[in-house]
């Protein structure tokens, strides 16, 4: 299972381009909602209907943990009580971590892109603490795939696809969108 972590003010694209490449490749994702509700206003006032509440999330059958951008949305994301657990839980797992535009800042912060290849949304780069900030569209590692902004929504969520599918399975799907 693919986890969309969402908080009021995500950037739409970030969300929802990889969540839609990532189901057509034939991945399990769920939208995980960071509020009351499981509706969860973007920061251009998309409205989505997640499928959990993040007080219930279980993280027994997850693959991969995705937290998108936006400002307001990583603001959220960052101050949540949910989130450092989260983290530490996908770690301990050795799960796929990806996070697009200021969210990489919320992994930074906390030191795991320490020595690692990372980009984000400009003006973020002091957040992704001893880093090798790459300011490439998305910087690939092992274990953690990062982007700079929602015009690099689909390579975000072709990279996300080929490391947990294949490439040749990113490419069909490139292929059939395009």
């Amino acid at each position: 299972m693919v986890y969309f972590m969402m908080a009021n003010g995500f950037e739409e694209a970030e969300a929802l381009v990889p969540f839609d490449i990532l189901n057509r490749c034939g991945l399990d994702c769920t939208l995980v909602s960071f509020e009351q509700t499981e509706v969860v206003e973007g920061a251009h006032g998309i409205k989505v209907i997640c499928n959990l509440l993040v007080k219930d999330l279980d993280l027994s059958d997850a693959e991969c943990i995705v937290f998108p951008g936006g400002g307001l949305g990583t603001e959220n994301l960052d101050n949540s009580e949910y989130t450092d657990g989260i983290l530490k839980s996908a770690v301990e797992k050795d799960l796929l971590l990806g996070a697009i535009c200021a969210a990489p800042s919320v992994l930074g912060k906390r030191g795991y892109l320490k020595g690692l290849k990372a980009t984000c949304y400009p003006g973020f780069e002091e957040y992704l603490i001893d880093a090798d900030v790459t300011g490439e569209r998305v910087a690939v590692n092992d274990k953690i795939i990062t982007a700079k902004g929602a015009g690099a929504a689909y390579e975000f969520g072709y990279a996300l696809a080929s490391a947990l599918k294949n490439s040749e399975i990113a490419q069909t799907v490139k292929e059939k969108i395009y």
